[in-house]
């Protein structure tokens, strides 16, 4: 598959219109962020109703999983000749693969903050 100056751009424009529309509903659905505050009992910050970090890193690595699981289930499947379409299990392969290297790369950062955080003098 050969990738042109077209195809990035329409890429492009796909990901800023994207990023546009996330703004537009972050910024209608509450003025005041939740910064500062606490992880009420219910798992979301105190006041907010929105999740705490943990809560939104768990259904991170859940989506991560469901997307493995899609992969190799449409792998399986090419496999044994249910399906021809092998553009659809690379495509499968590559986002799980891609959304797999995000979380490693939260993951290592993660670690180098908890490394800085315990190396900081009292």
């Amino acid at each position: 598959m050969k990738i042109d100056a077209s195809s990035l751009m329409q890429m492009r424009a796909s990901i800023l219109q994207q990023n546009s529309a996330l703004q537009k509903a972050s910024a209608g659905s509450n003025a005041v962020d939740g910064l500062g505050g606490v992880a009420g009992p219910g798992g979301s910050v105190a006041g907010t109703g929105k999740p705490d970090f943990g809560t939104a890193m768990k259904d991170a690595i859940g989506q991560v999983n469901a997307m493995q699981s899609q992969s190799a289930a449409a792998a399986e499947s090419y496999d044994k000749g249910e399906t021809t379409d092998i553009a659809a299990v690379m495509l499968a392969r590559e986002k799980a693969s891609v959304g797999f290297q995000a979380t490693l790369q939260v993951r290592n950062k993660l670690l180098s903050a908890y490394k800085d955080i315990m190396s900081m003098p009292v």
